[in-house]
């Protein structure tokens, strides 16, 4: 290890092909989530899975497609819905992807760009559930800022997807 972190939570390396970035994991305020999360990196997963979703200022997001844009199906069933943590959507947190059922999130991620509060938990309702953050970058936010400088089109009835393919090489525990 090369690297040294100052924490005793978890660190997933993401290696891409336009880089490598960390993301330190908050077990503590998202356990669901993050042991979800964790069981899919353990199983190599998202390894050559692609970002497929990059809204610059907004979110990238990555782990449910390949880079011929096939979707791959999750593994595990939905999670619960833990955006209730504190955890605010903020530049550089990781949360969650699903539809518009708050506790839909399985495999499918994003990384925040900006300050997106409008993610945060706000009620119980359908609407206002939220997005569960679970953990932060860490290390290698100018990556993910540059994979959010790709230009992206529609395409597969899929929008903002990167022209040219931003995959994950290899996603996997570091500590």
């Amino acid at each position: 290890m090369s690297e040294e972190f100052f924490t005793d939570n978890p660190i997933v390396e993401v290696i891409t092909n336009l880089g490598n970035f960390y993301i330190e994991l908050f077990p503590e305020k998202a356990p669901i989530t993050v042991e979800n999360f964790l069981n899919y990196v353990k199983d190599g997963f998202y390894n050559g899975l692609i970002f497929h979703r990059v809204i610059p200022n907004f979110v990238v997001q990555g782990g449910g497609f390949d880079e011929n844009l096939n979707f791959k199906p999750p593994k595990y069933p939905p999670i619960k819905n833990e955006a209730k943590n504190n955890l605010r959507n903020s530049t550089g947190s990781v949360a969650m992807a699903r539809t518009s059922d708050p506790h839909s999130a399985t495999s499918q991620f994003f990384i925040n760009l900006s300050e997106n509060y409008q993610l945060d938990y706000q009620n119980e309702t359908p609407e206002g559930y939220g997005y569960a953050v679970f953990g932060k970058v860490i290390k290698g936010m100018n990556v993910v800022e540059k994979i959010a400088r790709i230009p992206t089109r529609d395409i597969k009835g899929l929008k903002n997807v990167p022209i040219a393919p931003i995959k994950m090489i290899e996603v996997k525990l570091y500590k």
